[in-house]
């Protein structure tokens, strides 16, 4: 492996605060590592004195010679009379009608939907996101050793991400990105930079690893940071609870990480939710009855849309972007007229609103009298919040709720808005992208938060991780009038996008698989040096397994159910006869986790 970058006891200051402290650490050929931490801790700046766009106050930073690196930030740095082909083909060479003849630029250009804004374009009428995706597929159709990348699944859709993640695995070249998508930075890296209190932490593997490791350090710590100690665990009983044996990672790690939660309980009591929210809500919450939606300028979006939200029900709602998702949002508030049908909501309906679109709120306002201004103290499920605890735990210190509204950051404005949202105590709470703009450790408050919430959700966002955190169900729009409901989550909305496209004779989705001449699929190789059929052939043989080990669980839990009633009843023979049944099923789904396990190791390359 050959050494690319090289940080030698970097120092970078900015201000009063020291960001980066006598940080050491390299990057190699095929590395791909995320960079995580708190907004404002110095993620950015790593990555800018990294590839040279800051100089470092102390320390060295050195490139290998031969380096063919891009850098995608968030700055977004065009010419706004350029064109969209002369961002993105004229550096290769390529005239606008060429471009569809290179395999690699026209996945590229079809996979992040710049296609679809047209090549003559001018970059200065597009929006922020459109830009940022521009410059994005300018970097990604180059022949590169190492991409850069921060926040690059920002105004990307969840099939956007797929495509992302799919297309730099099947590439050979080293990534560093700063990601707070975590199902992104989970399929990416193999290993991660944490950037705190002015140091580097590197752990082996992706989000999951990362927890583990935070959780275990915590632990090790004791009684320091008791907060982030609990949450750092109870996020880890999620993932062990979800998709069975999520890392890839030996016996002993998972055999380590269950006996680490093992008395943490489900991250929330749906029964129970459910029960509460019927108390506070009656069992009308909204309702369409044959509603016809259309977008602004009067494109049909959805038609004979009969829809009833229950009390406490979790929904996560997906489409493309462009799809009518917000204007659906909308109209559930009422703030969108139907073209046909009616709105029903119920008597006791109090609604919050997370929008895109940020409050307008008095500059002069300091930040925890902006909170305040809603109410001073806020239940949530079983706890009283006051004011201060909520920003707190969202984010905002002591010493920063005392900052006036002018003086925050969009990012900060974006969380003073959620903290205004639930400090109104609704039970109908609609949420508009609620992770744009947060960190790790904030999303991981705010899903904690939601967990002992009592009420009706809808939360529209790419993130499909916290769509499978929060939401019990998923639905969405394919652009074909109807709001469909998926059993099987976000999987089951990329495979149906990718059928679509697939049906549609190729399309934006692609996924990074090339057609071939006789209409087959060609045997590309990935980036482990498998072809793609190797590779989904794998994944199918996962998928398998984990089926099998579903199927399981039901068994298990009823026999542990039986053995209960046979122990209270002083049954010593059916205890028995219960106990040799559930010590086989138990060796069974044992075999397939560790089968499973074996599966992952190959797809990570180990």
């Amino acid at each position: 492996m050959t050494n690319l970058i090289n940080l030698e006891n970097v120092t970078k200051t900015f201000g009063l605060k020291t960001l980066l402290d006598g940080v050491s650490l390299g990057v190699q050929t095929g590395e791909r590592i995320g960079v995580v931490g708190l907004n404002g801790g110095g993620k950015t700046t790593l990555l800018e004195v990294m590839t040279g766009i800051e100089p470092p106050d102390e320390g060295r930073v050195s490139h290998n010679s031969d380096l063919r690196m891009a850098v995608v930030t968030q700055r977004a740095e065009l010419d706004d009379e350029d064109t969209i082909a002369d961002v993105v083909l004229a550096p290769l060479g390529l005239q606008t009608y060429e471009w569809a003849s290179d395999a690699k630029v026209r996945d590229v250009l079809g996979g992040l939907g710049v296609a679809d804004l047209g090549l003559d374009t001018k970059v200065g009428g597009l929006s922020g996101g459109e830009r940022r995706r521009v410059n994005l597929a300018a970097a990604l159709v180059r022949d590169l050793d190492l991409v850069v990348l921060d926040e690059p699944t920002n105004h990307l859709d969840v099939e956007g991400v797929q495509w992302l993640a799919e297309y730099l695995l099947s590439r050979k070249l080293a990534i560093v990105v700063v990601t707070h998508d975590r199902w992104f930075l989970d399929t990416i890296a193999t290993r991660t930079w944490e950037v705190h209190d002015g140091t580097v932490d590197i752990y082996e593997g992706g989000y999951n690893d990362w927890t583990f490791a935070r959780a275990e350090r915590a632990r090790q710590a004791d009684a320091m940071e008791q907060r982030r100690q609990n949450l750092a665990r109870k996020e880890l009983a999620w993932l062990r609870r979800g998709a069975p044996a999520r890392t890839s990672k030996p016996r002993y790690r998972i055999e380590a990480a269950e006996a680490l939660i093992s008395d943490v309980p489900a991250p929330r009591d749906k029964v129970e939710l459910m029960a509460f929210s019927k108390q506070r809500q009656g069992k009308v919450v909204i309702e369409l009855e044959d509603a016809r939606i259309e977008s602004p300028d009067g494109r049909m979006l959805v038609d004979h849309l009969t829809w009833r939200l229950a009390p406490g029900e979790r929904i996560g709602l997906v489409g493309v972007n462009g799809s009518g998702k917000t204007t659906l949002l909308r109209a559930l508030a009422g703030d969108h007229p139907l073209a046909e049908g009616k709105r029903i909501e119920g008597q006791t309906v109090r609604l919050g609103w997370l929008r895109q679109e940020l409050d307008d709120l008095d500059p002069g306002l300091r930040l925890l009298d902006a909170v305040e201004e809603v109410a001073t103290y806020v239940q949530l499920g079983d706890r009283e919040l006051s004011a201060s605890q909520l920003a707190e735990r969202l984010g905002f210190s002591a010493k920063r709720q005392r900052t006036p509204v002018g003086d925050l950051s969009g990012g900060e404005r974006r969380r003073l808005q959620l903290t205004r949202v639930l400090m109104a105590e609704p039970n109908v709470l609609l949420l508009d992208e609620p992770t744009n703009d947060l960190d790790i450790d904030t999303l991981q408050e705010l899903e904690s938060l939601l967990d002992s919430w009592p009420g009706t959700l809808v939360v529209i966002s790419h993130d499909r991780y916290l769509i499978e955190r929060i939401a019990d169900s998923t639905w969405a729009l394919f652009g074909d009038g109807d709001l469909t409901n998926l059993p099987g989550g976000i999987e089951q909305y990329l495979q149906r996008r990718k059928e679509m496209a697939e049906a549609e004779g190729g399309g934006v989705l692609d996924l990074g698989e090339k057609k071939s001449g006789d209409g087959g699929r060609a045997d590309k190789p990935t980036g482990s040096g498998r072809s793609s059929q190797e590779e989904r052939e794998l994944r199918k043989q996962m998928n398998a397994l984990e089926r099998k080990m579903s199927k399981l669980d039901p068994r298990i839990e009823k026999l542990n159910t039986e053995m209960a009633a046979a122990a209270e009843a002083l049954d010593t023979a059916r205890l028995t006869e219960l106990d040799a049944k559930l010590r086989e099923l138990n060796d069974e789904r044992e075999g397939y986790e560790m089968e499973w396990l074996e599966v992952g190791e190959k797809l990570e390359g180990n």
